[in-house]
C-alpha cells in the first residue's frame, strides 16, 4: 500500500486507543483517584465521579444499542429468492489467528455470523467463488498472524472445495479489503458480489467498495439489536457487555467520518 495508506493505519490503531471511552472513562478514575492524594483532590473526586458514572452509563444503559440500530437497520437482507451470485466476499475479523495456531485449530474470536453465513451461502450456491479478506491487523506483523490462513483451515473443515476458495491476505482494514480483493478477483460489469460482514460494519463496508469501484451487495450479519422498542430503554446486563457494545459502536461512528473525511467512502452514512 502507498505511504499514506501505512499513515492512516498506524494513527488509526493509536488514536483509537486513546478515543475508546472505556479507556478514557478508566483513565479519569485512575488520574482522580491519584489526585485524591494532592491539594487537588476535590478535583479527584470529580474526575472519580465522572468517570465512575461514565462507565456506569456506558456499561449499564442502552447507550450501545442506541448507537447500533442505525446502522444495522441501514441495509435489510436480499430476498431469500434472490438471484445466484458470482461470488460471496467475506470481511475478516472472526477469526483469532494467533490462538488458532497456538492451539492447532481455527478459533473463532468474534463475529461468527461472518463465517457461519458464508458457508450457508456457499452451500446454498454452489457455482459462486468463495473469497476470505483479511490479513493480520497487529501493528507489529507477524506470519502466524495471518487471518487468512486461519479460515482457509475453517473453511475445509466445514466442507469447503478448496478450489472454489480466494485468500486474499495482505489487508489490514476494510479499505485495503476492498481495494486489494477488487486487484485480486477483477470482477466483471454485471456480476453480482454478495459481501459478509456484520450488519452494523456493512455502511461503512459498502460504502469503501464503492469507493474503490466495485458495487456489492450487501448480506449483513452478526446482529447486535432486535429492532424491538422494548430494546431502546431496558438496561444492558452485564455492564461489561454494554461497555463493549458502546466501544466497539463509537469506533464505527468515527470510523465513517474518519473514512468520509479522508475520501474512502462515498458517503458519511453509506446506504443502498
Amino acid at each position: 500500500m502507498t505511504l499514506a495508506g501505512h499513515v492512516f493505519f498506524y494513527l488509526s490503531k493509536i488514536l483509537w486507543w486513546f478515543a475508546a471511552p472505556s479507556n478514557v472513562l478508566t483513565a479519569l478514575v485512575l488520574i482522580g483517584a491519584v489526585l485524591l492524594f494532592t491539594r487537588w483532590s476535590r478535583g479527584g473526586r470529580r474526575l472519580v465521579l465522572a468517570g465512575a458514572l461514565g462507565l456506569v452509563v456506558c456499561g449499564v444503559s442502552p447507550l450501545g444499542i442506541w448507537l447500533a440500530r442505525p446502522l444495522e437497520s441501514r441495509f435489510p437482507l436480499p430476498a431469500p429468492d434472490m438471484p445466484a451470485p458470482t461470488g460471496i466476499i467475506v470481511l475478516g475479523g472472526s477469526l483469532d489467528p494467533l490462538t488458532s495456531v497456538a492451539r492447532g485449530q481455527p478459533i473463532i474470536g468474534a463475529a461468527p455470523g461472518r463465517i457461519t453465513e458464508a458457508v450457508a451461502l456457499a452451500r446454498r450456491h454452489p457455482q459462486a467463488r468463495l473469497v476470505f479478506t483479511g490479513g493480520s491487523a497487529a501493528v507489529f506483523r507477524d506470519e502466524a498472524m495471518d487471518e487468512a490462513g486461519a479460515a482457509e483451515a475453517l473453511f475445509r473443515q466445514l466442507g469447503i472445495d478448496p478450489a472454489r476458495l480466494t485468500l486474499e491476505r495482505d489487508s489490514r482494514n476494510t479499505f485495503e479489503n476492498a481495494v486489494l480483493t477488487r486487484a485480486l478477483v477483477q470482477p466483471k460489469p454485471g456480476e453480482t458480489w454478495l459481501l459478509v460482514t456484520s450488519a452494523w460494519h456493512m455502511p461503512r463496508s459498502v460504502g469503501i467498495f464503492r469507493q474503490a469501484g466495485w458495487t456489492v451487495t450487501a448480506y449483513p450479519t452478526d446482529f447486535e439489536t432486535r429492532g424491538t422498542a422494548r430494546e431502546l430503554w431496558r438496561p444492558i446486563l452485564p455492564a461489561g457487555r454494554g461497555l463493549d457494545l458502546v466501544d466497539r459502536m463509537v469506533r464505527e461512528w468515527l470510523g465513517l467520518l474518519a473514512y468520509r473525511l479522508g475520501g474512502r467512502t462515498d458517503a458519511l452514512l453509506p446506504g443502498p
